[in-house]
């Protein structure tokens, strides 16, 4: 039995040695050379760290950030990935909840740390990947790990307007990682393009097909996703097989016209999750590339990054509705109503999930774990958690999921989960913003914030910038004299849509 990524890892890098495991625009990696870095990082944490300890993680868009998540793991520790490019004020929120001694950081973000909340110690990769390993003492680390050990800590949005931590265990990325392997054949003669942020849940799959299966994974330069015909050029010359994007990854290439330029001669396999697909653009796809395999994926992070899948095999038309499908192997979805009764075969419930792949819950934060990760109401026998995704979905009579949108306010925009409190708890900090209300125009992806005040809407928008990642700032300000309310005191939001356009 595996009792952490470690054992694959281990195996891999011994079958694939010489083989290219990562590569970026700049260098490469093998699998033999990556388990060398993994193994001088975790020696040289594991001297300094007790095992179990988070470890702060700020690296960039590069092969040997991967190295530095498993070299905290080969300590017998944990990574927390942050994304250096986000506002100070969100990479404090987040070491204020990861509370780590020791942050691991590239050199290029060394600067940048010290300029943190951050009272550890900051310790530069470049400083350390040349520590010779000591097998003895990683092997005693390994050993303090089982299946169920925290492997990383992946920060979300929070509707207090403090990120929620979200601990993934070894057991729980591994059944996913094989489940969602399964539907795509992922093997070793695969090649992947990674689109994700490798801080970002997403990212998982590019970085653990490898280490799990033998593939190889090249991580797309940034700006080539604005230029889609490059973008096209790129996976041609690495002779890229398989894709995990976000629909706004897939829909940005359509849209600009890529196809008519060139195509992806090597494309096989294409997923895509974190928001619903619009299919005049996937129609696009499948136009130009007819034999690939498209997957609609969905899921939280809650539940270790997607939890039901549909293999789309009818030819979509404008009008189309992908469904979300069916639960992947050691996933169990459920349906329930308000009252947590099970709600009957075709009528619409929270969607909700249980199985080993559910976190651990949310680092820090017992309250909101509980909240969150509730025993089954349907079973009084024994102790069985289950996670309520906020989501709305229905059974067909084929037993295929279909999504029917958010329950409470939590939001997908860009790939990205944003909870639309957390948008008002920042505006509220800004200096003559009095009420606000932020709305999300699904149409148009166009985040909204209603506010009163005098405020301008240049100060609003250069603080949300300082302060809120890029894709947290609202693109549509509108000030009033007064919020519109409802007879119970509550904003009338129906009212406030009228603003759409």
């Amino acid at each position: 039995m595996e009792t952490s990524i470690l054992n694959r890892l281990d195996r891999t890098a011994v079958a694939y040695a010489d083989k290219v495991m990562f590569k970026d625009e700049h260098d490469s990696i093998t699998f033999g050379a990556f388990d060398q870095l993994t193994k001088a990082v975790g020696t040289y944490l594991a001297r300094k760290i007790p095992a179990g300890q988070p470890v702060a993680v700020m690296s960039g868009r590069h092969i040997l950030t991967p190295s530095c998540f498993l070299g905290a793991v080969r300590a017998g520790c944990f990574y927390a990935p942050m994304d250096g490019d986000m506002p100070e004020t969100r990479l404090n929120q987040i070491i204020g909840v990861i509370q780590a001694k020791f942050m691991l950081v590239d050199k290029a973000h060394y600067e940048a740390a010290k300029g943190l909340d951050f009272d550890g110690e900051i310790i530069v990769f470049e400083d350390i990947k040349d520590t010779e390993p000591d097998e003895e003492l990683l092997a005693a680390r390994a050993a303090t790990l089982t299946c169920t050990s925290p492997l990383y800590v992946i920060f979300t949005s929070g509707s207090t307007g403090v990120p929620k931590g979200v601990i993934t265990a070894h057991q729980s990325l591994m059944t996913y990682i094989d489940s969602v392997a399964k539907v795509l054949n992922i093997n070793d003669t695969d090649v992947l393009g990674n689109q994700s942020p490798l801080d970002y849940i997403a990212a998982v799959r590019d970085m653990y097909f490898p280490i799990s299966f033998g593939a190889s994974t090249y991580i797309i330069p940034k700006n080539e996703f604005a230029v889609p015909t490059t973008l096209f050029e790129t996976l041609n010359r690495e002779k890229i097989t398989a894709l995990c994007w976000s629909v706004a990854g897939v829909e940005l290439p359509a849209k600009l016209g890529a196809f008519d330029v060139a195509k992806p001669e090597y494309l096989k396999k294409l997923c895509f999750s974190g928001s619903v697909m619009p299919c005049k653009y996937l129609k696009i796809w499948q136009e130009h590339l007819p034999d690939v395999l498209y997957v609609n994926q969905y899921g939280p992070t809650e539940a270790t990054a997607s939890c039901t899948y549909y293999v789309v095999e009818e030819k979509v038309t404008d009008e189309t509705v992908l469904p979300i499908g069916k639960p992947y192997d050691n996933y169990r979805v459920m349906l329930l109503n308000d009252d947590n009764t099970p709600t009957p075969d075709g009528e619409t419930g929270e969607i909700c999930v249980s199985g080993p792949i559910l976190a651990l819950g949310y680092y820090g934060n017992h309250e909101q774990t509980d909240k969150s990760f509730m025993q089954n109401p349907l079973n009084d026998k024994y102790r069985e958690l289950i996670y309520k995704t906020g989501d709305l979905g229905s059974f067909d009579k084929d037993g295929v999921l279909q999504f029917h949108g958010r329950k409470d306010r939590q939001i997908k925009h860009l790939g990205h989960r944003i909870e639309l409190g957390e948008i008002e708890e920042t505006a509220k900090k800004i200096a003559g913003v009095t009420d606000c209300c932020s709305l999300y125009y699904k149409d148009k992806a166009t985040l909204y914030l209603f506010y009163t005040g005098d405020a301008t809407s240049k100060d609003i928008v250069l603080y949300f910038r300082q302060n809120m990642p890029a894709f947290m700032v609202p693109r549509k300000l509108i000030n009033l004299d007064k919020l519109p309310t409802l007879p119970n005191g509550k904003t009338d939001m129906q009212t406030l849509k009228g603003y759409f356009k």
